[in-house]
């Protein structure tokens, strides 16, 4: 008798759903390749997290009660965004510490509640991805998947397994790229010099393409590369697991662009 498949909802995230849905499609993609049952619930919104670290304690805590309610019932909870996944899973319990049930329902959910590529790596055991990639490119670790949630070792060895794709290592590949959700906002300067500095960084490697598991260092590095006029393009990391790389340009470029 097999063993029934995980059921698993995928929390999309607003960056995905707004910028890079292909982000999403791949992570179904990968899911399913590693034997999950893969659900979307509709009711999903944002995850708190600007609001949380703005300051807005109560917003954060009325967007948690919705996604308890959302994403109950599940098996796993997985995110194709550091970011967000560690809102869930760091953060959000402590919205709720003067109630106690609330409390249990969001420490429960954060227990279940997983990074893409972590859940790939550390609790399906998948060794083979779809995806195919003939080139050399370099990753990014962004600052909540390596530092609240543990990513570092799962993505590089999921890309290992991905046919005729070269990974060279970034300098400083964990040091922050600037975006940082507001802060980039509220301090212009030093953002645009510390993404300036992993664009430089990046460049050396002489990678033809810079992965990130967490979409708002894309879209800022993917930014200023364009700035820069580098031929550099850049990719969440699911869309080369998957295999997806032919199916939308580049973060940041037209279609056009990327026929050049």
């Amino acid at each position: 008798m097999t063993e029934p498949r995980p059921r698993v909802a995928l929390f999309v995230t607003c960056l995905v759903d707004l910028h890079r849905p292909t982000v999403g499609f791949a992570a179904i993609r990968l899911l399913e390749a590693a034997g999950c049952q893969v659900e979307v619930p509709r009711a999903q919104t944002c995850c708190g997290q600007p609001a949380y670290n703005s300051g807005d304690r109560a917003t954060a805590r009325d967007l948690a009660r919705g996604i308890l309610d959302a994403f109950a019932g599940y098996d796993y909870v997985v995110v194709p965004s550091g970011s967000c996944g560690g809102m869930l899973r760091t953060h959000m319990p402590g919205l709720f510490d003067d109630d106690p049930n609330l409390r249990a329902r969001a420490e429960a959910l954060a227990a279940r509640t997983y990074e893409l590529v972590s859940f790939l790596a550390d609790v399906m055991k998948l060794t083979h991805v779809p995806g195919r990639h003939a080139g050399r490119v370099t990753y990014h670790d962004s600052c909540a998947g390596l530092r609240e949630l543990g990513v570092k070792a799962q993505p590089r060895a999921l890309l290992a397994t991905v046919e005729g794709l070269s990974l060279t290592e970034l300098p400083d590949a964990d040091v922050c790229c600037g975006f940082g959700g507001t802060f980039c906002v509220k301090y212009p300067e030093i953002s645009t010099r510390m993404v300036t500095d992993k664009t430089q960084a990046i460049r050396g490697t002489g990678a033809e393409m810079v992965l990130a598991g967490d979409l708002g260092c894309l879209l800022n590095i993917a930014g200023r590369l364009a700035r820069e006029g580098s031929p550099v393009a850049v990719r969440h990391v699911a869309e080369v697991l998957a295999g997806m790389t032919g199916e939308v340009p580049p973060i940041g470029r037209s279609a056009s662009e990327d026929q050049r």
